[in-house]
């Protein structure tokens, strides 16, 4: 009981001094009614990105993610929401992840990344009760593809079946209370699927109005120009970060070709980039990084000297490691929208004050050979989950 009331007094405390910060920053806006009403929309949860104080952390510009029929306006900076409850180590109450993700809305993030597969399911549940209220304001994308079997995941086979794919769909509008998926992914191929039939079923779930976009995680440049020819796709999502470019090849540019965005999940290297990992760094049992090779001690020893240049680049910028990565890749290109993720407000804002970085083309040039010149050592997945990406 006085853990609870301790818990109110810091909620009612925390609520008072943002609602008083917010307020000032907003009383500097001109004339003396349009300060007033500032305030009340940010206490009020009713921002948008004009509407946010100067100076506080938060994205104001917005991207497009495809073309045509298929464009779809976000944040220039979305988050993925993945490691609130899923794949990383201590999580916080799901009343506290509701609290960063209504932050991360009131600092102008419209567009979060979800998965049947991160949980299973539960994932999406918590993200259908943060974002209650909301939906009319923002996007939540999620994922099909995964096999399971009485709710546990078959790690050895994906599942693209077209019943899979509608019942997925149904599942996934129920947990996130919604109508519509803002755009439904593929998470993985599925060799016994062809994508053209993945496409026609997607397709003729936006003709049923619930799904608005289509997408495909980790494929490469036939399977895109395949899937494209049935049904428009919005984006691809596939990591891409500092210490993994292979996206560079083929991929960006059939994007930028086609008019398809691309959305870099793992922007910073599952939080390696961002310098606060080292090889004594201990994992919990339930954080997927601990069986990844790269992050096992001797790589992740080597691979701070990648770190060690993002760090000697930003110092004299005033930039920390994470955003400089970020900043990275938001200079790539204009249709590419980056998801970081995070259970802490102090690294929400970090990630979102990226978006104000600007890099010249020398900046990007030096960043780029920088690091080149070092080799990563380690794969990014085990034997099994490398077999699911194509190349």
């Amino acid at each position: 009981m006085k853990k609870e009331n301790n818990n109110r007094m810091e909620m009612s405390r925390r609520g008072f001094l943002k609602a008083a910060a917010l307020t000032s920053a907003a009383i500097c806006v001109s004339p003396a009614w349009e300060k007033v009403q500032a305030a009340e929309k940010v206490m009020n949860g009713q921002t948008s990105a004009q509407d946010i104080p100067a100076g506080l952390a938060a994205v104001r510009t917005q991207r497009t993610l495809g073309s045509g029929s298929a464009a779809f306006t976000v944040s220039a900076m979305g988050f993925g929401c993945m490691g609130l409850n899923y794949h990383r180590s201590e999580h916080p109450d799901e009343q506290a992840c509701i609290r960063l993700v209504h932050e991360a809305i009131d600092r102008g993030v419209t567009l979060f990344d979800t998965a049947e597969s991160y949980g299973p399911f539960t994932n999406e549940r918590l993200m259908g009760k943060a974002l209650k209220g909301y939906i009319d304001k923002v996007n939540v994308t999620t994922k099909f593809g995964h096999k399971f079997v009485n709710g546990v995941q078959v790690r050895t086979e994906e599942d693209s079946s077209p019943a899979n794919i509608r019942r997925v769909c149904e599942n996934s509008l129920r947990s996130l209370g919604v109508e519509s998926i803002a755009l439904f992914y593929q998470h993985r191929s599925d060799p016994n699927t062809p994508i053209e039939t993945v496409a026609e079923t997607v397709a003729q779930l936006i003709k049923e109005g619930k799904v608005q976009h289509f997408g495909l995680c980790e494929v490469n440049a036939d399977t895109i120009h395949r899937a494209h020819a049935i049904c428009p796709i919005t984006a691809i999502q596939s990591e891409y970060h500092l210490m993994h470019r292979t996206v560079e090849d083929s991929v960006l540019p059939l994007c930028r070709e086609l008019g398809i965005g691309f959305v870099p999940y793992s922007p910073i290297n599952r939080g390696f980039l961002g310098g606060l990992i080292n090889e004594y760094t201990q994992f919990s049992p339930n954080d997927n990084r601990q069986t990844l090779p790269r992050f096992q001690p001797e790589a992740i020893r080597k691979n701070l000297r990648i770190v060690e240049v993002l760090n000697a680049f930003g110092r004299t910028r005033g930039y920390t490691p994470a955003q400089i990565a970020l900043a990275w890749l938001m200079h790539k290109g204009d249709f590419i929208v980056p998801i970081p993720g995070t259970t802490k407000l102090s690294h929400l804002e970090e990630n979102l004050r990226a978006a104000d970085i600007v890099f010249t083309d020398n900046e990007m040039k030096e960043l780029e050979a920088a690091v080149s010149a070092i080799p990563v050592m380690g794969s990014r997945y085990d034997a099994l989950q490398e077999s699911k990406v194509q190349r």
